[in-house]
């Protein structure tokens, strides 16, 4: 059995979510199993609910947020409630793992838990520890603590040019 490793998409560049979702296609296209968890994106971010809607594809998507708004944008109440729904889809997360309930998983922002103070480096640490070498993890957000080194095969960093090469000639 090939061993499947844990990918980590970081920076303050574009791309990292769409990169993860990428991958997300091609495992598909294999024939493996496919969740995608997202993490601080809010309601209103339906962009990939085409993926559960294409033929033949074994792609699910799960968001435990309940606020139309981004985090960021809630009020000090909503932000704990809110809170409460993401350390569910946190626990959800820990059970895909340890249940080995798919081929291919994303975890998408999970990163941006940490620079909310919603989870800790030993928590994100904790679900990484029930993998075992059938399941591929990506993960994706702006920052990577060294700490979870250990526990990553692959760290892509996507960064912010001061000028676009599109741009350059402007």
């Amino acid at each position: 059995m090939e061993r499947k490793l844990t990918e980590v998409y970081c920076g303050d560049g574009i791309g990292k979510t769409t990169l993860a979702i990428g991958q997300s296609l091609r495992a598909c296209g294999q024939g493996k199993s496919v969740i995608i968890i997202q993490f601080l994106k809010g309601r209103e971010r339906r962009e990939l609910d085409f993926l559960e809607e294409l033929d033949n594809m074994d792609i699910k998507i799960f968001r435990f947020e309940r606020m139309n708004r981004c985090y960021e944008e809630l009020s000090i109440e909503e932000k704990e409630e809110e809170r409460l729904n993401i350390l569910n889809g946190l626990n959800f997360a820990r059970k895909v793992v340890v249940t080995q309930e798919c081929d291919f998983l994303v975890l998408d922002e999970i990163l941006g838990l940490l620079d909310c103070g919603i989870i800790t480096v030993e928590g994100i640490a904790d679900i990484l520890k029930h993998k075992d070498e059938s399941m591929h993890i990506v993960m994706t957000g702006w920052n990577f603590p060294e700490e979870l080194r250990p526990y990553v095969d692959v760290i892509t960093t996507l960064n912010t040019e001061e000028v676009h090469p599109l741009d350059a000639n402007e």
